[in-house]
């Protein structure tokens, strides 16, 4: 098995050895230690190690780009092209505390590692996420050109398994049957984290099933990041992914978020955002808080907080706010005891008697003092 050597009880490992020479340790290195290191690092690869891909010439040229350009990315980028190493080899990479961590840990054989992989900027994949891709016998993918692409980009070569939605069923029995041989198997997507809004899940169901090992690797994810930067203040976020494409069905799935006092988390695709925004606006109302989140971690990156009311209107003052994938967070319905008493609903009811639900919303507003938007929540509930 590549990368180590499979036990009786298929815990394979993959580690490299601490003992490098010199007091440093890799810690504190100097611009110009660095620099002599990175060149010393290939060099010593060179003689002694035939990485997959990277012929003499490359790893000469990296050596020359060491001295020339130092820096732990460097460094990093290094690490992710060697072959995995058995504890009987010691490499001064593994004095650098953040690789030998990495090449450190447990990696059983007969596993699947579900693997996150960048949602737009190929910088945040994890050292861990590397390395076990360099470590795998194959990897599992959504669409081969876009895998073989990022694991170019890292200089790493490893048989590829075309698993989409199409054939993730057929895709499924294949890799458990090559994990129950003691193989280690690499699940990924075009981006972000397999089964989450995306094909993965019937096959980590498939393996779990088998009663094989499946072991995640946490990655960026577009959601997280654009709650992170939200400012939307709730302890609960419900995460619901696409809404249908079609009017009626969308329309019906917001009906049955209404209420909900989570902030909620969609994710839309460029040609149907104005329309998503408007039916977000008809269902949830015009005054809670909405953020599009647009091209997260890419170069246009964008994320606007507005109203409901005010969303379309800003999504068509430029045509580049319609441009690329989004993430939509809505604000969380406001607590049930705000709209919900007795009085308040006899108003509500007097009111939707005669006149539409957002009509009946503001003038009960007025009424009673309370929020516009509790109010039209409480309006469309008594409606139904």
């Amino acid at each position: 098995m590549p990368g180590g050597r499979a036990t009786s009880s298929g815990e394979g490992t993959e580690k490299v050895s601490t003992t490098a020479s010199g007091s440093g340790g890799g810690a504190g290195f100097g611009r110009g230690a660095l620099a002599t290191a990175g060149g010393a690092l290939v060099t010593d690869v060179i003689g002694a190690h035939n990485p997959p891909g990277a012929s003499h010439g490359v790893l000469q040229a990296l050596a020359s780009a060491a001295v020339a350009t130092p820096s732990i990315s460097f460094l990093i980028f290094l690490n992710s092209i060697l072959p995995p190493m058995t504890a009987q080899v010691s490499s001064p990479l593994a004095s650098l505390p953040i690789l030998g961590e990495t090449a450190h840990q447990n990696y059983p054989t007969a596993t699947l590692y579900v693997v996150a992989t960048p949602i737009g900027n190929v910088t945040d994949i994890s050292l861990r996420a590397l390395h076990v891709l360099s470590l795998v016998d194959a990897v599992a993918c959504e669409d081969t050109r876009n895998t073989a692409q990022l694991m170019n980009r890292f200089g790493l070569h490893k048989p590829l398994i075309a698993a989409h939605m199409h054939n993730e069923r057929e895709a499924a029995e294949g890799l458990v049957a090559r994990l129950q041989a003691g193989e280690r198997i690499a699940l990924v997507s075009d981006a972000g984290t397999p089964a989450v809004s995306d094909p993965g899940a019937r096959i980590v169901d498939a393996v779990r099933a088998a009663g094989l090992r499946v072991m995640p690797l946490p990655g960026a994810s577009a959601a997280v990041a654009a709650l992170s930067a939200s400012g939307l203040v709730n302890d609960q976020f419900h995460f619901v992914g696409f809404l249908p494409s079609k009017a009626k069905q969308r329309e019906t799935a917001l009906q049955g978020l209404v209420a909900a006092p989570a902030t909620l988390v969609f994710y839309e695709a460029p040609h149907r955002i104005v329309e998503c925004a408007q039916a977000l606006a008809d269902v949830f109302g015009t005054e809670r808080q909405v953020v599009f989140a647009r091209e997260v971690t890419k170069l246009f990156e964008q994320i606007h907080r507005c109203p409901l009311g005010d969303a379309v209107a800003w999504l068509k003052t430029d045509a580049n706010h319609e441009k690329g994938e989004f993430v939509v967070l809505v604000e969380g319905a406001p607590p049930a005891d705000e709209g919900q008493d007795a009085e308040t609903d006899r108003i509500l009811q007097i009111l939707l008697a005669e006149l539409p639900v957002k009509q009946s919303a503001a003038l009960a507003a007025q009424i009673t003092g309370k929020k516009k938007n509790a109010l039209y929540d409480r309006a469309l509930e008594l409606k139904q």
